[in-house]
């Protein structure tokens, strides 16, 4: 049977994403700047030279031109030249250039790195579930299909042309999945493109996009997978980084939500869409999942 479920662009468009700040970052001799977005995605292509970025609770990570950085929720963290400011030096202010472009560190003579970075939205109210599914971190080298992606949505969202948000929303679906797909040849943290890189794994993670619907278990989901149980559960627990039944109650939820806020059923066609045999049992579950029934849910502004 051909797969027809891709469950990561499946993920991405229900996140929503869409376009917030972008800027072009040069800099010069030794500099460093922090900064804290709790919880926004953010990215950074590595035009030319090389840096740094240390993000809260991780080691530095050294970026050489045509590197792709992507978080999908960020922590603090700090960029900075390859070799550390002294406090002093560190204090200076950017120096604003121009609309969307700053200059770090010295400030006469050309730059000795320059990075494009940027922060996106999400618009979907189930942002942090979905994130959680996605690696909290992807390194990508050498990929200048991401480089292009990324400065066509820099450029994009500068001018004030017709359709503007469609395609910057379009650009962005596309600039994440393209980024997370890549991840699979990277050194991408557990979640779910891990999984889909596992090609035993990603015959299981399919079949649950495909059939969310289905009474699956672990024993029918490894076979799925044609592994025994307790190696399915071990593999897929080590490389997406939660159960398979968890993973699982995660997607149909999320699913879930997406179908009561767009009325699309009543409650128990809902339930029944997303593996539950009566609309009791699935309000249970969702209740105890969301912390409010499904009734409650769909009345949301």
């Amino acid at each position: 049977m051909t797969d027809l479920v891709d469950p990561l662009a499946e993920i991405v468009s229900l996140l929503q994403p869409s376009a917030g700040l972008s800027k072009l970052v040069e800099g010069a001799g030794r500099w460093a700047v922090r900064r804290t977005a709790l919880g926004q995605p953010f990215y950074r292509v590595m035009l030319d030279g090389s840096c740094s970025l240390t993000i809260d609770g991780r080691e530095p990570i050294v970026s050489h031109a045509g590197n792709f950085l992507l978080i999908p929720a960020a922590r603090g963290f700090i960029t900075s030249s390859l070799e550390p400011p002294s406090p002093e030096e560190a204090e200076d202010p950017p120096v604003l250039l121009g609309p969307g472009h700053v200059r770090l560190g010295r400030k006469d003579g050309p730059p000795d790195v320059r990075l494009l970075v940027g922060h996106c939205t999400f618009g979907s109210p189930d942002a942090a579930l979905l994130v959680s599914l996605l690696p909290d971190l992807v390194v990508v080298q050498d990929e200048p299909r991401l480089a292009t992606l990324v400065q066509l949505v820099r450029d994009e969202s500068r001018e004030q042309r017709p359709g503007r948000g469609v395609i910057l929303a379009r650009l962005l679906e596309v600039l994440f999945i393209e980024a997370l797909r890549s991840a699979v040849e990277s050194s991408a943290t557990p979640g779910l493109v891990r999984g889909l890189a596992d090609r035993r794994l990603a015959a299981a993670i399919r079949r649950m996009h495909q059939a969310p619907a289905q009474p699956w278990t672990v024993a029918e989901l490894a076979r799925e997978a044609a592994l025994s149980r307790s190696t399915f559960f071990e593999r897929f627990s080590s490389i997406v980084g939660v159960a398979p039944m968890e993973y699982l109650l995660g997607w149909r939820m999320a699913l879930a939500k997406n179908l009561l806020r767009r009325k699309a059923g009543t409650i128990a066609e809902i339930a029944e869409r997303v593996g539950y045999g009566s609309a009791s049992t699935f309000s249970t579950a969702f209740t105890r999942f969301v912390g409010m029934p499904p009734t409650h849910y769909a009345k949301e502004p």
